[in-house]
């Protein structure tokens, strides 16, 4: 059966509105009713929330604390737990930084990593978030190991993932 992890790190993908300020911004992790949404037949679920910031403003001790939460959950080869796969959510302006930082501090992963945001976020008409979810999940359990950014049907392996900003996706470089 099928035991993932999913770290939360916020980005577009968890951006809430706020009535009163008129803003979109990550206030708390929106996950676990992302979750809430999709039909998941024997597979669990565990969820790290360790960041609730938009990407842009993501340090590099930021990306140094998303790697060693990817280790502690089994990404790495010297540790052995139960998660079969490990899902990061990531805003998607600085998503290939992470990725490749995973990619050079992990490199002979135990399991698949994959990361994955959206362009428009949950709560937003039109959101590609809930699809880039289901896909991740989904990617988790068909992919080999190594690190990946999943998103809008396709699966990109690190390193060279890039955003590409005019057509709203990621490509490889």
């Amino acid at each position: 059966m099928p035991h993932l992890t999913l770290i939360t790190t916020g980005g577009t993908i968890e951006k809430t509105y706020d009535e009163a300020s008129g803003s979109l911004s990550n206030r708390f992790s929106i996950v676990r009713r992302m979750l809430t949404r999709l039909r998941l037949v024997d597979t669990t679920i565990s969820t790290i929330e360790l960041l609730s910031k938009d990407s842009l403003d993501m340090t590099d001790e930021d990306r140094a604390s998303i790697v060693q939460a990817v280790r502690a959950a089994g990404g790495s080869p010297e540790l052995a737990t139960k998660s079969t796969g490990i899902i990061i959510l990531h805003g998607t302006d600085t998503l290939a930084l992470t990725g490749e930082l995973i990619c050079r501090e992990i490199p002979k992963p135990r399991v698949p990593i994959v990361l994955t945001g959206a362009m428009r976020p949950y709560e937003m008409k039109r959101s590609d978030a809930l699809q880039n979810l289901n896909e991740a999940i989904f990617a988790v359990g068909v992919l080999s190991p190594g690190v990946y950014c999943v998103a809008h049907g396709r699966s990109l392996a690190f390193p060279g993932v890039k955003k590409d900003r005019d057509r709203g996706t990621f490509i490889k470089a």
